[in-house]
């Protein structure tokens, strides 16, 4: 015989303290709740505003420097560790939580072009306009009297870019050559070259690991194999390509920022036409970097702007900006995906939250919760008008007010000008050729 017994769950109505809200049961038919949309929607509205209410990215600034950042190194396993160098030859270790200087030492004479950790993290090397390359213990002297490379190599042609490999002990530069060296010989033991003047940045692949690249002076991107014995394949595009950064999660994508204003997402299996254009920026981009997920990345311009896009989007989701911020030079995205740093050569290193409005700090299991609701209701009612406004919305300088609309002025023009003369010429004359094949001009294998 069976019988029933009423039987109640503590969980269910007894709270933990006294001062949580009291359970309440809820019945999810929606035949009860009609104005469920309603009212998700403006609960929507409000998670948008407050989003931007609280949209307060700058963490702070490492001063120190007594010239402009030239370059930026990031530790491979201590988030805290960032590595700098300046146009007047000096090298500085940072102290990211604390912002405080560790270390710094003159380690050129000139610019200090590249900065590299090796995949251990016990020593890093620095190339400077004075033809060496460095090496130095990563661990602190205990005196600064102490402070000197535990390897100098000189190189008989200019370096303006170094890579480490991301396992074995070799590295790459760049210069008027590319060149593969052994961390403990003296002489490259690699050299290629592809009748190019100069090549002014070099990265290895995260992932495919014999694989590298560099940008040129004559406008191109030349992809290189550790294992052969020349250059793999080349594009060229109408402007120059200042930095080209690899995407960690997808080894045959990468993105380059180039002089056009532009950056340039390409698939290595088909150069002939860039994957994704993304504008936004009114000047040079100089440097960019991906996120560890490799769903974003961000650049930073001479247009003294730091801007954050979607790998898959055209425009930037958030543009920073200060007013004592100058053209930036260099730019890193931390281990973790929270922060950004970048360097400008007005001396100062800045750290940005990645995530504007994201609370610091630990959160509580119910601040957590309404997040993740806030969150999920934005992404639901996305591309509704009054939402889509709200998120899109920048305060941006005046300077870069004037020039976008100076640029979208010339953009009209020429398209009108491009309509204007295949409406008036011989069918077939004036070819359309689509946006993303426009800023190739050629590809070599």
């Amino acid at each position: 015989m069976k019988v029933k017994v009423i039987t109640r769950n503590p969980d269910e109505y007894l709270r933990e303290t006294k001062k949580d809200l009291h359970k309440a049961p809820r019945n999810y038919d929606p035949n009860l709740h009609p104005f469920e949309a309603a009212r998700e929607y403006v609960r929507a509205l409000n998670a948008v505003k407050l989003e931007r209410v609280f949209a307060k990215p700058f963490v702070g600034n490492l001063d120190g420097h007594r010239d402009g950042v030239s370059c930026l190194g990031k530790h491979p396993t201590k988030l805290s560790i960032l590595l700098s160098g300046a146009y007047d030859g000096e090298v500085r270790v940072w102290d990211i939580p604390q912002q405080i200087c560790l270390r710094h030492f003159v380690a050129h004479d000139g610019i200090v072009r590249g900065i590299s950790y090796n995949p251990n993290s016990t020593n890093f090397f620095t190339i400077g306009d004075d033809k060496t390359i460095k090496t130095w213990y990563a661990d602190i002297p205990n005196n600064a009297s102490e402070e000197e490379p535990l390897n100098t190599i000189l190189s008989k042609t200019v370096i303006t870019g170094i890579s480490h490999h991301q396992t074995k002990p070799i590295f790459a530069t760049c210069g008027e050559i590319c060149q593969i060296w052994e961390e403990t010989r003296s002489e490259p033991i690699h050299t290629y070259q592809w009748g190019v003047d100069s090549l002014h940045d070099i990265s290895f692949n995260p992932v495919q690991q014999n694989l590298l690249s560099t940008c040129a002076s004559d406008r191109s991107i030349i992809l290189y194999d550790i294992r052969n014995t020349g250059p793999v394949r080349k594009v060229i595009l109408k402007l120059r390509t200042n930095r080209l950064a690899w995407n960690p999660m997808e080894p045959f994508i990468f993105t380059c920022a180039n002089e056009d204003y532009n950056l340039y997402t390409f698939d290595t299996r088909n150069l002939k036409k860039p994957v994704n254009i993304h504008v936004d920026h009114v000047s040079a981009v100089i440097d960019v970097d991906y996120s560890p997920t490799g769903r974003e990345f961000v650049s930073g311009s001479y247009d003294k702007s730091i801007r954050i896009f979607e790998a898959g989007k055209g425009h930037s989701r958030d543009i920073y900006h200060t007013k004592r911020m100058q053209r930036v030079t260099c730019i890193l995205w931390s281990l973790d995906n929270k922060y950004i740093v970048n360097g400008s050569d007005e001396m100062n290193i800045r750290i940005w939250k990645a995530r504007a409005s994201e609370k610091l700090g630990t959160l509580k299991p119910r601040e957590k919760t309404a997040l993740n609701y806030n969150s999920a209701l934005k992404e639901k009612y996305a591309t509704h008008p009054q939402v889509k406004r709200i998120s899109r919305h920048r305060q941006v300088p005046k300077h870069i007010y004037n020039a976008q609309n100076e640029l979208r002025t010339i953009k009209q023009k020429l398209k009108k000008k491009e309509g204007n003369r295949r409406a008036h010429s011989k069918k077939g004359k004036v070819p359309f050729v689509p946006e993303r094949q426009k800023h190739v001009v050629k590809q070599d294998v």
